[in-house]
C-alpha cells in the first residue's frame, strides 16, 4: 500500500512539474523527498516499536500454543506416575481411579483455557 501512495505521488510530482515548468522543479523534488523521508520515519518507528514489543504469538496458527499444550502433557504424564503409585498404594484401585481422574481434570480444564484462547475456529 506505502508504494502505491509513493507511485501516486510522483506521478502527480511529474504532473505538476509538466504543469509549472521547470523553475519549480526544485522545490517540487523537495516536496516529494519530504513525503517520501517521512514515510520511511514513519515506517522506521513501527518496526522499531513492534521489536520492542516483543514477538507476537502467531494467532492464525493452527498450532498456535502446541508448545505449552505439549510441555504440560509431558508434565502431568511425569507426575502421574508418583500420583499412581501413591493412589495405588494408600486406596488400592478407588485410590488410581481418584488419580487419574484428577490428571484428566487438570488436562481437560487446561484444554478448555487453551481453546477458549484461541477463539473458534473459523474452518468450522
Amino acid at each position: 500500500m506505502e508504494s502505491q501512495e509513493l507511485k501516486k505521488e510522483l506521478a502527480a510530482t511529474l504532473d505538476a512539474r509538466r504543469e509549472l515548468g521547470p523553475e519549480y522543479e526544485a522545490a517540487l523534488v523537495d516536496s516529494f523527498v519530504e513525503k517520501v523521508d517521512t514515510q520511511v520515519r514513519r515506517r522506521l518507528a513501527e518496526d522499531r516499536l513492534a521489536a520492542a514489543r516483543g514477538p507476537r504469538p502467531p494467532a492464525e496458527s493452527p498450532a498456535g500454543n502446541f508448545g505449552e499444550r505439549f510441555g504440560f502433557a509431558i508434565v502431568t504424564l511425569v507426575l502421574a506416575i508418583p500420583l499412581s503409585a501413591i493412589g495405588a498404594a494408600q486406596a488400592h484401585l478407588p485410590g488410581l481411579i481418584v488419580a487419574w481422574l484428577g490428571i484428566v481434570g487438570v488436562n481437560f480444564v487446561h484444554a478448555s483455557k487453551s481453546l477458549r484462547r484461541r477463539g473458534p475456529d473459523p474452518q468450522d
